[in-house]
């Protein structure tokens, strides 16, 4: 899996750009705001539709721009695609994959798979659920289109029933809308929280070993995934599932009214992470908090080697100079078998 060549046309600060790409290791290298990090998150976005640093497709298109455009040759499961996609200011994006309209994010998907780690992502560990959360949705995304739908329809439910609670002070018939949008969160909750506990059950397998290895076999890392207290099995069926969380909400009908605010389902689910039996966001010095958070981008690359068959795009964006030698060496010896890019100052 590699992306052979690229074009950027209103991409972030590119005007019109043409790059072409070894199938191994890519180093891109230049002073601060050159564009380096832009070129990368254009990477991931040809991957997933999403971008790891901007909330909307309205801030990847450069600045006195009405449209940006990103133009991948990629191969993939021996073939060859070709992936276009235009973003406009003021309406839908365009997205086609070897000429064929890509609906959603899934056709960008299932041709290209990226593991992204940026600098900031040394923080996971001591960053609050919502970054954990975010990581888990970035990946998940790109293995299972599934989940992606899942989690689109979720956080469209969410807002809608957010709203209501807001504006039911006003409007208290609103409040008879809940029990509608409350089933709809239970159900594609239910679906996210499946995926979500069987990544962290193989994220958990991989990143022990990488950071048992990383640390000189010195520590062990343990992760455990947390959703809703009343989902016993979150690897059960999707029924029981569903069942929990409808019991759950039901229980904090009263507390959300009263509090506008939506306090039950997988919004507000989190992995907890412990280095020898404690806390790592607690209790981790810097060194380990980073191998921790290594540990976790090396073993997001080996779920999606196995789901996929092949190792996907790694994208390390200005990190080496965020590690010491030690595990500088680590990760470069730990990331050879597909395409990498390396961006450094």
């Amino acid at each position: 899996m590699r992306v052979d060549a690229l074009h950027l046309q209103g991409w972030r600060n590119y005007g019109t750009q043409a790059l072409t790409f070894d199938p191994s290791c890519n180093v891109i290298y230049g002073e601060n705001a050159q564009g380096k990090t832009n070129l990368l998150e254009a990477i991931v976005y040809l991957s997933c539709g999403k971008s790891p640093r901007a909330h909307g497709d309205k801030e990847l298109i450069g600045f006195d721009m009405q449209e940006a455009a990103l133009l991948g040759d990629i191969f993939s499961r021996q073939r060859e695609f070709v992936t276009d996609i235009r973003l406009f200011r003021g309406k839908r994006r365009k997205m086609t994959v070897n000429g064929v309209p890509a609906k959603n994010s899934a056709a960008l998907s299932d041709v290209l798979h990226t593991v992204f780690f940026a600098p900031e992502d040394l923080f996971l560990i001591r960053a609050g659920a919502a970054e954990r959360r975010r990581f888990m949705d970035l990946s998940l995304c790109q293995l299972r289109p599934r989940y992606a739908e899942a989690l689109s329809q979720y956080n469209r439910l969410y807002e809608h029933k957010t709203r209501i609670l807001r504006d039911s002070e006003d409007k208290p018939e609103l409040l008879d809308l809940l029990p509608e949008f409350n089933e709809g969160l239970c159900r594609s909750g239910a679906v996210l929280i499946g995926y979500r506990a069987r990544f962290c059950a193989a994220l958990a397998e991989y990143a022990r070993q990488a950071h048992y290895e990383c640390s000189g076999e010195r520590e062990e890392l343990t992760l455990t995934y947390q959703t809703v207290r009343t989902v016993a099995d979150p690897l059960g069926s999707q029924a029981d599932i569903y069942a929990a969380l409808a019991a759950h909400m039901e229980s904090h009908q009263a507390a959300e009214r009263a509090s506008k605010l939506c306090l039950s389902g997988a919004h507000k689910d989190d992995i907890e992470v412990l280095v020898n039996e404690r806390s790592a966001r607690q209790f981790c010095s810097q060194g380990q908090v980073r191998t921790a958070a290594l540990s976790l981008k090396l073993a997001e690359r080996e779920i999606h080697k196995n789901a996929m068959g092949e190792y996907p795009v790694m994208l390390l964006d200005d990190v080496l100079s965020e590690l010491d030698p030690r595990r500088q060496e680590y990760v470069l010896n730990r990331i050879s078998g597909g395409q990498v890019f390396i961006t450094c100052c």
